[in-house]
């Protein structure tokens, strides 16, 4: 049994561990907020851009009279034979099981679909470090780097496949650490022009969608083709698990977080409403220029805008995790503490024991 100076040592050193995960949670707290407000703010947008393609949608013909076939390449279904694969993971760990249930997600996809060439798209450094040690990386040849790319040379032309799964280059690699629409417009352009160019059949992305602390659930979506637009076309969904949910409130509670988020669901709620209102309304629009060429410029927009709220709600879903990761954490240490404490004073009443018994027996002896 270890004496009272080593039990004091543990102790102390639990005390420490503890400041460490309770400053860590108050961190993550914080973050979620402005993360809860970022992905708030980007609704309307994204709503009203919806209804405006609605509205536009019913101005044009989509489809062509004489073949029968959508006009616009990325309404257009084809057999899925090469695939990409979008997965939004974390860019820090502590996190609980969040980045675990996306690889889980990611990984459960890809075998689901190995008869599929699958390229794997990275976002965020745990997933990316995780499936860079299963699959193989593609390879590229040198591309030339423009006058107008200082950051990053574009993909070269892409070699030979060496195995079904292929993981992409990292150069989206840093883009969840400071997010912004420029960063995730270049994403989305280079995946719509895969899927024009007909190098893709169909685009997916895995994340951690976020509605409130304890409505969260890790979604594998198809973004491309565009079956309905507005709609969510979920190939698989995984829920949180009563406990999840239970931890969940506990740490949103004892962090002055609200757990239901209602007033984050109450002006999501108001935006689409107000965006449904545009695009439902019977007033006959006159658009400049066109409506089938603005359907055309804005439709590639809509996929990026797809893209962004994707990652916004799984890097608010991600400082959730930890929030309830650090507030599980701070209260086991102060479970060993208590247990580390009780253990010492019973070391400590059994040596004062121990020598009081010696010092009687010595007493009684003379």
């Amino acid at each position: 049994m270890a004496n009272v100076l080593d039990l004091r040592r543990r102790i102390r050193s639990i005390k420490n561990t503890r400041q460490i995960t309770k400053a860590m949670k108050m961190v993550a707290a914080a973050k979620l907020r402005r993360a809860q407000e970022r992905a708030l703010s980007s609704r309307p947008y994204a709503a009203m851009m919806t209804s405006v393609l609605q509205s536009l949608k019913r101005r044009i013909e989509i489809f062509d009279p004489e073949t029968g076939e959508v006009r616009h390449p990325l309404l257009l279904t084809r057999p899925e034979k090469n695939v990409l694969l979008v997965v939004v993971s974390g860019e820090g760990g502590f996190a609980g099981a969040f980045n675990a249930n996306i690889i889980k997600a990611a990984t459960n996809f890809i075998g689901d679909h190995n008869d599929r060439q699958i390229d794997v798209e990275a976002i965020g450094r745990k997933g990316r470090d995780i499936l860079r040690r299963r699959y193989p990386a593609a390879k590229y040849l040198e591309a030339q780097r423009s006058e107008h790319d200082e950051e990053r040379a574009p993909r070269g032309e892409r070699q030979e496949r060496v195995a079904p799964v292929e993981m992409m280059d990292d150069r989206y690699r840093s883009m969840l650490l400071k997010l912004s629409f420029d960063q995730v417009s270049e994403l989305g352009a280079e995946i719509v022009s895969l899927y024009t160019r007909e190098q893709i059949d169909a685009a997916y992305i895995v994340y951690n969608e976020f509605k409130s602390v304890i409505q969260q659930r890790v979604v594998v979506e198809r973004i491309l083709p565009i079956v309905e637009i507005g709609a969510q076309d979920v190939a698989h969904a995984e829920e949180m698990s009563r406990e999840d949910r239970e931890r969940a409130v506990e740490a949103a509670e004892s962090a002055g977080i609200s757990p239901d988020s209602a007033d984050f669901a109450e002006a999501a709620k108001q935006a689409d409403e107000e965006a449904k209102r545009f695009g439902t309304a019977d007033v006959d629009y006159l658009y400049e220029p066109n409506p089938k060429e603005l359907f055309n410029a804005i439709l590639p927009r809509y996929v990026t805008t797809k893209l962004y709220h994707a990652m916004l709600e799984s890097s608010a879903a991600e400082f959730a995790a930890r929030m309830t990761a650090m507030d599980s954490a701070t209260n086991n240490a102060s479970d060993l503490i208590d247990h580390y404490t009780l253990l010492m004073n019973r070391v400590r009443q059994a040596a004062i024991t121990k020598e009081l018994i010696e010092i009687v027996s010595g007493a009684a002896a003379l």
